[in-house]
């Protein structure tokens, strides 16, 4: 199975982004509870979903451009 982890990336980004959003409302509960590192946790998924995203991406355009080298399989 060769996957190249751009549809991964974008689920888990997507993911992160709609817990960002489903967090918004409820910021100063979170700031009252101490608990403020869920919104940043969410955030920093975001972030880092969308510089794996863009890995990804150009690790897929690599790969095709090289098209006779296949992974060793054991």
């Amino acid at each position: 199975m060769d996957v190249d982890g751009v549809r991964t990336m974008t689920v888990g980004t997507i993911i992160w982004g709609v817990v960002a959003v489903a967090l918004l409302p409820f910021l100063g509960t979170l700031e009252d509870d101490g608990r403020m590192w869920w919104m940043w946790t969410a955030l920093a998924g975001l972030g880092l979903g969308l510089i794996g995203i863009e890995y990804c991406r150009r690790r897929r355009n690599a790969l095709r451009m090289q098209p006779g080298r296949r992974r060793k399989t054991d």
